[in-house]
């Protein structure tokens, strides 16, 4: 649409292309609520708060309008479908802006990965932004399918889609001045950077937010979340299937901090967000803990649009993008319409997409493999062992006196200790390593995932070394995915071909099989909410204390790989 149009349709000389009607805005910048009509020309805003005539009007009578909601950061390839999937299952529910770190596919698939996400960012009704993967491998204690250095991401810095750099997880390597560290954080200065600095306080705090990181969504309390405030950063709140932070966070967003908060999923799989939703999710529950609600839809737009530098929208306001959420009642947060850049979301505006084809098929490369791979020959008296938080990728580094028999420390489900093993899936070198692991409960059989961050090689957990192996075995031949063996038997699957992260089925199909896959790891005697989820991030050895990659048992505390 032309300048002049907008003017002439926001002045009401010509019908406007869509009014919602009859509604009340509210103003994320005074808190005001605002009767009158919503026009709307092309993606633009044209008027607000009078009379509008329009070639389609929506009747919003006795609805609140806020602005579309922002989530700041989070991997679409752990929703384990494609962008396509992910827009339809999460747009209707007032995410109008997602800003993807895409660093699942592009440590498997290199710069192939990020240019999908790209090319796909512009066919979905979502506004997709992109932050370029600043971690490809997050460190050097894994193994990758791709490294990407400064030089290979700046090419791509000026890309429409692009925003900055994605989370700068390597922190212990910003601290050290390691020197790719430093290419890629000079090769950004003064774009926008996102941090990853779990549990960092003091002076390193300092040190690490100095060299130009301008957010962070690892705090994990409200002290933690307080000081990185004091520092300049912007927090996010993160409520993901695994990472669950909001009921520690809640009491830090006041109307005071709320310009300087935002809220973002990191990594939600469709069941959760088909039992309990996305940020409508986060928004209803910090209001039922009684946070101040203006604050919240606050940080759900307005102030995740600044922190990331979208001054196009964040606001139901003349000038603004035509990203507008229709509640019923902003307690509930139930989106009756959804506007997206002037369109209305609805089955007819997925339809008329267009998809492209995706990337990194047959990704799944089995090194040489038997029921012995899984053997653990350590002989030191006390065994490291991973000891799982239920509800967040911090781990204990736990130790236990484990017997050994011919050469072997065995699982023991009595103890609740399962073998896990992590397997280079890349054609790499073939790297296995075993460890133990508390907290899955299991008493039988196996489940195992390609989807491990961020290496993303094969994870096993199991008591049975012969059913890991068929775990291990039926990843590769379904290109990747989650499954469940008991017995010999694959019981419970889903087929991720897409880098072996994410599916091609419809979204209402991946939630189907995950609820069998929870079902199924339940039968094992798994009581972990999201076992497949909670595994994966068993291997990201930046969030401490104790991780395991295909290099060994990690240390995350003295990033070191443990000996022995």
């Amino acid at each position: 649409m032309t300048l002049e149009t907008r003017i002439r349709q926001g002045r009401g000389e010509e019908p406007a292309d869509l009014v919602l009607r009859g509604g009340t805005v509210w103003c994320m910048a005074t808190g005001a609520r605002i009767a009158g009509d919503v026009a709307i020309c092309g993606q633009t805003i044209v008027g607000i708060g009078h009379d509008y005539d329009g070639k389609r009007v929506i009747d919003v009578s006795g609805k609140l309008l806020v602005p579309g909601f922002i989530d700041t950061h989070l991997h679409i390839e752990s929703s384990c479908i494609t962008p396509f999937e992910f827009d339809r299952c999460v747009t209707p529910r007032g995410v109008t802006t997602a800003i993807c770190d895409p660093h699942e596919i592009a440590n498997v698939a290199g710069l192939d990965g990020i240019r999908y996400f790209l090319d796909a960012s512009a066919l979905t009704v979502m506004d997709i932004r992109v932050n370029l993967s600043s971690c490809v491998p997050s460190t050097h204690m894994e193994t990758a399918g791709a490294a990407l250095s400064a030089a290979d991401l700046l090419p791509l810095a000026d890309h429409p889609r692009v925003i900055g750099l994605a989370e700068f997880m390597n922190y212990p390597g910003v601290l050290m001045r390691e020197a790719g560290c430093m290419d890629k954080l000079r090769a950004f200065a003064g774009r926008h950077i996102d941090g990853h600095a779990p549990l960092l306080s003091g002076r390193d705090l300092n040190a690490y937010v100095s060299a130009g990181i301008r957010t962070e969504h690892e705090a994990t309390s409200a002290a933690e979340a307080t000081e990185k405030l004091q520092r300049g950063l912007r927090v996010l709140i993160r409520e993901g299937s695994v990472s669950k932070d909001l009921e520690a966070l809640a009491a830090v967003l006041t109307p005071t901090t709320a310009p300087y908060m935002c809220l973002c999923t990191d990594d939600r799989n469709p069941l959760d967000i088909g039992e309990h939703g996305h940020l409508d999710y986060m928004i209803r529950r910090l209001i039922e803990k009684g946070r101040d609600p203006l604050s919240v839809y606050r940080a759900a737009s307005l102030s995740a649009a600044e922190a990331f530098g979208l001054k196009d929208r964040g606001q139901i306001a003349p000038g603004k993008r035509a990203d507008i959420v229709v509640l019923d009642d902003p307690a509930t947060c139930r989106a009756e319409t959804v506007v997206c850049g002037g369109v209305v979301v609805d089955a007819a505006a997925f339809a008329a997409r267009r998809t492209i084809a995706p990337v990194a098929r047959g990704s799944v490369h089995l090194p040489p493999l038997t029921a012995e791979s899984f053997r653990y020959d350590g002989n030191a008296a006390e065994t490291p062992v991973i000891g799982i938080w239920p509800g967040k990728i911090l781990t204990e580094h736990l130790h236990e006196r484990i017997p050994d028999h011919a050469g072997d420390k065995r699982p023991d489900p009595e103890r609740d200790l399962a073998r896990i093993t992590v397997i280079e899936r890349h054609g790499r070198n073939g790297n296995i390593a075993n460890g133990f692991v508390r907290g899955f409960t299991m008493t039988r059989g196996a489940i195992a995932s390609t989807v491990c961050h961020d290496h993303h090689n094969i994870a096993v957990v199991g008591i049975d070394y012969h059913d890991m192996e068929t775990a291990a075995r039926r990843l590769a031949a379904i290109e990747g995915g989650f499954v469940v063996v008991e017995g010999g038997r694959v019981v419970a699957e889903l087929a991720l071909p897409v880098a072996g992260l994410m599916a091609l089925a419809p979204f209402e199909a991946v939630r189907d099989k995950l609820v069998a896959l929870r079902a199924a790891a339940r039968d094992l005697g798994v009581t972990l909410e999201e076992p497949f989820l909670q595994l994966a991030f068993l291997a990201l050895p930046v969030i401490p204390h104790l991780k395991i990659t295909d290099h060994g048992l990690v240390d995350v505390d003295r990033f070191t790989v443990m000996s022995g």
